[in-house]
């Protein structure tokens, strides 16, 4: 086997020398030793930890700003509860006002309603004295 391995050496040496470029070597795969493992792997734990430390944070502060947001939303509420609470307090009382009001304000109809009758009996009337005037100047001039 010794002198077979030789051959193939020797062929091996007798070939053109071929790109360099093209040719890759095999490098041995080593184990890391066992203090290196250990290392990298508190390393890794170590940015785990960090990284999920940070995504825990990012989530806890979004909860937080949903939380204050919740809060002044349910504050602006609460202040128009008091301003929807304010307005029809007032509405009713302008009711009950205009309720008081309105009597008077039915008299003011009917006399309104009075004047307009008084005001077409007027017109009646002045058309009827124009009527007799102009008689009475036909009966002078005779």
């Amino acid at each position: 086997m010794a002198a077979a391995a030789e051959g193939v050496l020797a062929t091996r040496r007798e070939e053109p020398a071929r790109d360099d470029a093209a040719v890759e070597t095999a490098e041995e795969a080593k184990e890391p030793a066992e203090a290196d493992i250990t290392e990298l792997c508190r390393d890794m734990f170590s940015k785990m930890a960090t990284y999920l430390t940070g995504e825990l944070t990012a989530t806890s502060e979004d909860y937080k700003l949903l939380e204050n947001m919740n809060k002044l939303t349910s504050l602006k509420y609460l202040e128009m509860k008091d301003i929807a609470i304010n307005i029809s307090r007032n509405l009713k009382d302008l009711n009950q006002k205009y309720a008081g009001l309105q009597p008077y304000l039915d008299q003011i109809n009917v006399i309104e309603e009075q004047v307009a009758a008084l005001e077409q009996a007027a017109y009646k009337l002045d058309a009827y004295s124009k009527k007799l005037e102009a008689k009475y100047k036909k009966l002078e001039k005779r």
